[in-house]
C-alpha cells in the first residue's frame, strides 16, 4: 500500500478513500453518504480500516487497489492511513488507535493516552483562539508553523507508532491542552461544574464554573469550551453549554453530541431539528440592545446555536441557563410529538 494526499490529479484514478470520500474510489469511511462494505462499518473510520487490515476478504474488499488517500488532515484521517499502510501489524495498537481516534473527531475521552496522542497529532479539539493549529507534531518535526495537509502527513505518518506507544515523549506538545483539560474535568469531579439531565427532553444542560477556566470565568479571548470533558458525563441528544462571563451573564453553545455528523453503528443516531423558533424566541428575551443575537450556527461539524457579536464571536447573554433550557426544551418535546404522531398514523 502507498499513500498519496486527495488533489484533482487522483480524480479518476482507482484508489481507497479512508475517513474522507472522494470520486472513483472505495470508501472506508464514516462521513455521511460514504459507501463502506457493510461488514466493515463501525464509528470510527480507524476502526473501519482495522476492521479491513483483520479481515479474511481484505483482497476481495479492496479489488486490489494499493493506492490510499484521504482529502483532510485530522487525527481519525491520520490513523486510518496509517493502519491501511501497516495492514495486520497495525492490530496490535488496536486499542490505542480507536481511543485516540475516538478522542479527535468525537471529542471523548476513553483514555489519557488516547486523549494526549490526539492532541500530538491534531492539536487540542478547540485550539485557544488566534493558536490556529493544524498539527503540533508537523510543527515541531518541520521546525516552523506547517499549514499544507500533505505536508502534515509525509511528516506524521512515520511517527505514529511512537506517539501510541510512546506519548509521555512528545508531553511538550500535549502539556498545556492537558492541564487545561484537567483543570475543567476537576471542576466537575468537585461539583462546582455540573450536568442536569431533562431525560424527557433528552437535553443536557451543562454550567461551566469559573474554576473549568481559572478563577475569573470564561473569556472567549483566552478560552474555549472543554469539550472533551463533556461527553463522558452528559447522555443527552443536545448540549446546552453554559460559561460564565467574567462581567456577569452568560456565555453559550449549543451542541449536538459529538459524534454525530458521523454515521455511526453502536453510537445512536441523532436526528438535527429544527431550532429556529428557539432562536427567535431567545432574542426575544435579550434585553441589551446590539449586545448579540442568538443564530444558527453549522461552523462547526456539531453545533447548533451560539449566542454571537456582529464579528461572530461568543458574547455575553444575559438569559439564564433556565430560561435558555426551557425554551430549548419546548422545542424539544414539540419535536418528539411531531415524530410521534407522524409514527402512530402511519
Amino acid at each position: 500500500m502507498k499513500f498519496q494526499y486527495y488533489s484533482d490529479e487522483l480524480r479518476d484514478v482507482p484508489k481507497l478513500s479512508v475517513d474522507g470520500t472522494v470520486p472513483n474510489s472505495i470508501h472506508f469511511s464514516h462521513w455521511q453518504g460514504n459507501e463502506t462494505p457493510a461488514a466493515m462499518k463501525a464509528d470510527t473510520s480507524t476502526e473501519i480500516a482495522l476492521n479491513l487490515v483483520a479481515s479474511p476478504q481484505r483482497d476481495e474488499l479492496t479489488r486490489g487497489i494499493e493506492l490510499v488517500t484521504n482529502n483532510h488532515f485530522d487525527t481519525d484521517g491520520v490513523l486510518s492511513v496509517w493502519t491501511m499502510l501497516q495492514g495486520e501489524r497495525a492490530l496490535g495498537q488496536r486499542e490505542k488507535l480507536i481511543s485516540a481516534a475516538e478522542a479527535g473527531d468525537f471529542s471523548e475521552w476513553t483514555s489519557d493516552d488516547g486523549v494526549r496522542a490526539s492532541i500530538v497529532i491534531q492539536g487540542p479539539d478547540q485550539p485557544l483562539p488566534n493558536e490556529n493549529i493544524l498539527s503540533p507534531l508537523a510543527n515541531q518535526l518541520a521546525g516552523r508553523k506547517v499549514t499544507d495537509e500533505a505536508e502534515a502527513y509525509e511528516l506524521v505518518l512515520p511517527e505514529v507508532e511512537r506517539v501510541l506507544t510512546r506519548v509521555d515523549d512528545y508531553e511538550p506538545l500535549w502539556r498545556a491542552a492537558w492541564q487545561r483539560l484537567q483543570m475543567a474535568a476537576r471542576s466537575f469531579e468537585r461539583g462546582e461544574s455540573r450536568v442536569e439531565e431533562d431525560t424527557s427532553a433528552k437535553l443536557s444542560v451543562i454550567t461551566l464554573a469559573p474554576g473549568a477556566f481559572g478563577s475569573d470565568g470564561f473569556n472567549p479571548t483566552e478560552h474555549t469550551a472543554p469539550l472533551t470533558a463533556i461527553p463522558r458525563r452528559a447522555r443527552g441528544q443536545l448540549f446546552l453549554i453554559a460559561m460564565p462571563a467574567r462581567s456577569g451573564g452568560w456565555f453559550y453553545r449549543i451542541d449536538y453530541p459529538y459524534y454525530s455528523w458521523a454515521e455511526t453503528v453502536v453510537r445512536p443516531p441523532v436526528a438535527r431539528r429544527n431550532l429556529s423558533s428557539v432562536v427567535a424566541e431567545l432574542n426575544e428575551l435579550e434585553e441589551q440592545e446590539g449586545a448579540g443575537r442568538w443564530r444558527l450556527d453549522k461552523n462547526e461539524l456539531s453545533s447548533a446555536i451560539k449566542f454571537l457579536d456582529q464579528s461572530g464571536a461568543l458574547a455575553v447573554s444575559k438569559v439564564t441557563p433556565d430560561r435558555v433550557a426551557q425554551a430549548l426544551r419546548g422545542a424539544l418535546l414539540d419535536a418528539e410529538a411531531r415524530i410521534a404522531e407522524t409514527v402512530a398514523n402511519g
